[in-house]
């Protein structure tokens, strides 16, 4: 198959995903015509055992099971207590509250696993209070949106779940690796959110006692319990993603138990997001393993290798060229469009070119992350702008989040000079 079909075919996929047909039937309707032009019926046979496979893979059970532990945390009001606890521990730093923006984010994305989910529950909580206080609404709004973000990257994430299943590497270690980078970029984030608010015109929340901060740290127990529970269990080798996903379930359920909200209404509302969720997941996940079934009997990936080789690119350069490719994408795409379509696609190809595979998940998850907040169409700009109440443009998030984005890329680079801000973590699991 030649490079110029492979490329008319990529762009007949986009212009289909711009017309409003959902990423699973793009990639089906792609999928079975690529391979019945092929090889003719014969290929229709087969998808039936790619399909009762994909449905049968054990990891995929951690899918539900993580989105089902971030409905009990945002459901059981614990997002609520965590800001008010994280508000009187960070708000007398330079920026006062945007700082618990972060922090929320941050430890929120430590149970949630969904950057949507992140800056929808954050956002909702976070904006009366900034308002009130008449913080900058670009600022304030920015933080948000980008906050959001770290649901991808800080684990249990259930994009790094994806990656791993379409390429078949370790779930634990993928988790593993998101958490330091997670936990930099958190801290990157908060550095320019204190030097922007240096000097007297910069926002500081009242002082709050020390005995305050202690019976408040309490509302942090929770979220703190179960990241410990799940990613401890993955780091000491006690358990599967899969096994510690129920266990952070379990967890969740005490503590919903325990706030007192817990009922029928409570458990059937949890539960019927969490299938409608999963649903469109696995559907997603199944019509990209379709795709990837014509990709892998019709050689694309062996063309588009020899293809890139011929170029000459080093390393580095490759990943440069994907950089700018994944930010071009993000201005149209989702988060999970991007994935299921172009990891075939560029995973074989950077693997190759002895790209460590573990690494690389952090890198488009990064990349993913940028996509968020990249207008026109990132995803976590509109979620923060249908929370706020004052009715403003949302052209005030897409300035806010623009210093984001230029530190998001920038800590992307300090990632290619320095891989083992992510493989260090990995590298010493039990």
């Amino acid at each position: 198959m030649s490079i110029s079909v492979v490329f008319l075919a990529f762009i007949a996929m986009l212009g289909l995903l711009l017309l409003g047909l959902p990423i699973a039937v793009t990639m089906a309707i792609m999928g079975v015509i690529g391979g019945l032009a092929v090889f003719g019926w014969p290929f229709m046979e087969s998808t039936g055992a790619v399909i009762w496979s994909v449905q049968n893979e054990n990891i995929l059970t951690a899918i539900p099971l993580f989105i089902m532990l971030g409905e009990l945390m945002l459901r059981s009001g614990i997002a609520d207590r965590m800001y008010v606890a994280m508000a009187a521990w960070l708000g007398r730093l330079p920026g006062g509250l945007v700082h618990t923006n972060i922090g929320c984010s941050a430890l929120f994305a430590a149970t949630s696993g969904s950057s949507v989910a992140t800056a929808a529950t954050i956002g909702t909580v976070a904006l009366p209070s900034l308002s009130e206080r008449n913080y900058s609404m670009k600022q304030a709004l920015g933080s948000l949106a980008a906050g959001g973000t770290l649901g991808i990257l800080i684990p249990p994430s259930v994009n790094m779940l994806i990656y791993g299943s379409l390429t078949n590497n370790s779930i634990g270690k993928l988790f593993i690796a998101g958490l330091l980078p997670g936990i930099l970029l958190s801290l990157i984030f908060m550095g320019y959110i204190a030097v922007t608010n240096l000097g007297p015109s910069g926002k500081r929340e009242e002082v709050v006692s020390l005995g305050e901060k202690i019976r408040l740290s309490v509302y942090l127990v929770p979220p703190l319990v179960i990241f410990g529970i799940v990613m401890g269990s993955i780091y000491l080798g006690l358990a599967t993603a899969t096994e510690s996903a129920a266990l952070g379930v379990m967890a969740a359920l005490y503590f919903a138990w325990r706030s007192g909200r817990m009922s029928l209404e409570f458990m059937k509302n949890t539960f019927v997001h969490t299938a409608r969720i999963t649903g469109m997941i696995l559907l997603i996940i199944t019509a990209a393993f379709v795709l990837n079934l014509t990709i892998s009997l019709t050689g694309v990936v062996d063309e588009l290798t020899a293809w890139v080789a011929s170029f000459g690119f080093s390393t580095t350069v490759l990943l440069l060229v994907l950089v700018l490719f994944y930010l071009c994408l993000g201005m149209f795409m989702d988060v999970l469009s991007m994935q299921v379509v172009t990891i075939p696609i560029t995973y074989p190809i950077v693997t190759a070119l002895g790209v460590d595979p573990i690494w690389f998940g952090v890198f488009i998850v990064l990349m993913c992350e940028l996509g968020m907040i990249t207008p026109p169409v990132g995803m976590n700009l509109f979620v923060v702008q249908s929370v706020r109440k004052d009715k403003g443009s949302i052209q005030d998030v897409m300035w806010g989040v623009l210093p984001y984005m230029l530190m998001m890329l920038a800590f992307t680079m300090l990632l290619m000079a320095f891989p083992a801000i992510a493989l260090w973590l990995p590298g010493m699991m039990s």
